[in-house]
């Protein structure tokens, strides 16, 4: 029995591991799609950071100066 729960313990930080390191949006960036500048054109909501991305691709990192 501690076996499986030590094995079940590895499984969900190894899934927690993963999903962080595919995002890394973090709680402050809300990017918008501005089409007033462009097809591709995000602005971030809570910092006001701008870029432009490839067609169908939305932006994933926080581009906050610090």
């Amino acid at each position: 029995m501690p076996i499986l729960f030590l094995l079940l313990l590895i499984g969900v930080f190894a899934y927690l591991s993963i999903t962080r390191r595919n995002s890394t949006l973090t709680r402050a960036c809300r990017w918008r799609l501005d089409c007033i500048a462009g097809p591709d054109h995000y602005r971030c909501a809570a910092c006001g950071a701008q870029t432009d991305t490839a067609p169908g691709t939305v932006p994933k990192q926080c581009l906050r100066p610090d």
